[in-house]
């Protein structure tokens, strides 16, 4: 079985740099000069990954929804 991933931006520390929505913008948007993610739980995508390691500020989570466990960005 595959498992899902949790997708998370903390909003009170993204400064809206856009990175994770031009690094996976099925994913992420633009709200209020803030990014959100699309869907709270997806289906395991690498440009997902990739924007959470970029994020300026660390604003964005990427959890195995199952069991919680941190995939990005790397501590």
């Amino acid at each position: 079985m595959v498992s899902r991933w949790s997708v998370e931006v903390d909003r009170g520390v993204c400064i809206g740099a856009s990175v994770c929505a031009n690094y996976a913008p099925g994913h992420f948007e633009l709200a209020d000069g803030k990014s959100r993610p699309l869907a709270a739980v997806i289906d395991p995508d690498d440009a997902v990954l990739d924007a959470a390691e970029t994020c300026p500020v660390a604003a964005l989570a990427v959890r195995d929804a199952d069991s919680g466990a941190l995939l990005a960005p790397e501590e």
